[in-house]
């Protein structure tokens, strides 16, 4: 193994900014979980439900802008440049017809489900709400996730920290107004949480189409020139993509059936459980943002043909991630209690919370190396071989999950050592693959 030449600064100013703008979609989770609090069990439930909901199917587009990122990596340490803007030209025409598709699902397809699913009626309803609202928003989220590969893959991160100062200001200004009927405006519970976020996420792609008017030489990089579909080279990008598509989208409707599990201990569980996921979330934003710098730095550095410095980096963003997850782990442990209430102020739910959140801390930890070991895969073009890697451990997960729950009738905080469980296992066979050395073999 040879030592990398990128150096931890250098890494740093490309993962900062996407550590930022991997608080997009969750920071809309955490605004609404913070208000939707003050309103009641069943409105933060249904807030949980439905946020899982989008998600999941929103996966489908970031698993997709996900391969055409990595390829985009590999044609600028390539130095490849003019084959850019066409990889971006037929994402947009795969995201359209899929945002259409998707859509559907959400706003008319969800409603089968989640009545299939979910046991109490008062939850059903105000998800059912909340979809409504919050489906419109899938056509700006695909959008933003094209603009987000590009500007990931060609590794000029700083303007995904423009875009998600945008989101965040307007989705908790909106949130603040619409959930609670202020300024004149009617009081709309969880419906007014899902159409801040619509609103949030379409102010956010309107700021990265006049950014990138302004400050991109279309020239350098043949953009938005808009030829006909090329096939070939969207069965490319497919290639890479689709086993990610499938991968998170399966990934999340894991998470989504195991908030299902918690549904069946009780509404005060699946209350608990959203407050958790919400800071479990911000526990994740270092490590989805080194993640994504691990996939994107992994293929350049393959571009330029240095598949020896590989396990290097790896290592190195892997020290970085898990300085960063410690950070805010050490904020977890000393002051549970401050951090629940923000919140709520319900006592019941904070000494319940608690001990979830000191599980969910530990499972952080291992997760931080996971995820960076797991999206060095992802880097190599190696994403079939990552998909069955999450296969295998998303299956064991379920089972000790529904293990805990249904079998020893375990209580919140034991459900949620899956998360443990869940870490440990990613880490190991993500790791053991890329010492085997397989993944240097073939081309994207």
């Amino acid at each position: 193994m040879t030592k990398t030449n990128i150096k931890y600064s250098r890494i740093w100013l490309i993962a900062y900014p996407i550590i930022l703008g991997s608080i997009a979609q969750n920071l809309i989770n955490f605004t609404d979980t913070a208000f939707l609090g003050r309103v009641g069990e069943i409105a933060l439930g249904a807030g949980a439900l439905g946020g899982l909901f989008y998600l999941a199917v929103i996966m489908l587009g970031l698993g997709f802008s996900t391969g055409a990122q990595i390829i985009i990596a590999r044609r600028n340490g390539e130095g490849r440049l003019k084959e850019i803007g066409p990889i971006i030209d037929q994402s947009l025409y795969f995201m359209v017809p899929l945002a259409i598709f998707t859509y559907i699902l959400l706003r008319y397809w969800s409603i089968d489900i989640l009545e299939f699913a979910v046991q109490s009626k008062a939850i059903f309803a105000e998800t059912t709400i909340y979809m409504k609202y919050r489906a419109v928003g899938i056509f700006f989220a695909m959008g933003n996730m094209v603009f987000r590969a590009f500007y990931v893959g060609l590794a000029k991160t700083k303007v995904i920290t423009y875009t998600t100062g945008v989101l965040a200001i307007i989705n908790i200004i909106l949130d603040y107004i619409l959930i609670f009927g202020k300024y004149g405006a009617p009081e709309m519970g969880v419906a007014g949480a899902a159409l801040a976020s619509v609103i949030a996420e379409a102010s956010a792609l309107i700021y990265f189409i006049a950014y990138t008017f302004i400050k991109i030489r279309f020239d350098d990089y043949a953009l938005f020139r808009f030829l006909v579909p090329n096939y070939q080279q969207l069965s490319a990008i497919l290639k890479v993509a689709i086993p990610i598509m499938m991968q998170q989208f399966i990934s999340l409707s894991v998470w989504f059936i195991f908030f299902l599990f918690i549904e069946k201990i009780g509404e005060m569980a699946l209350a608990v459980s959203n407050i958790i996921r919400s800071i479990y979330v911000i526990l994740m934003v270092p490590v989805w943002g080194f993640a994504t710098a691990t996939n994107t730095l992994v293929s350049y550095i393959i571009g330029l043909k240095k598949q020896d410095q590989v396990m290097s980096l790896i290592y190195k963003i892997g020290a970085l991630c898990f300085v960063g997850v410690l950070v805010i782990v050490g904020f977890n442990v000393i002051f549970p209690e401050i951090i629940m209430s923000i919140y709520t102020n319900d006592p019941k739910l904070i000494a319940l919370g608690k001990p979830v959140l000191y599980v969910v801390s530990i499972g952080a930890l291992f997760l931080s190396q996971g995820f960076i070991f797991f999206n060095g895969i992802s880097g190599t073009g190696k994403t079939n071989v990552s998909l069955a890697l999450e296969m295998v451990v998303l299956s064991i997960y379920l089972v000790y999950t529904y293990s805990i729950i249904y079998v020893f009738n375990a209580d919140v905080a034991p459900a949620w050592t899956s998360e443990i469980v869940y870490g440990i296992l990613l880490s190991s066979v993500s790791y053991l693959y890329l010492k085997t050395g397989h993944w240097k073999k073939g081309e994207i």
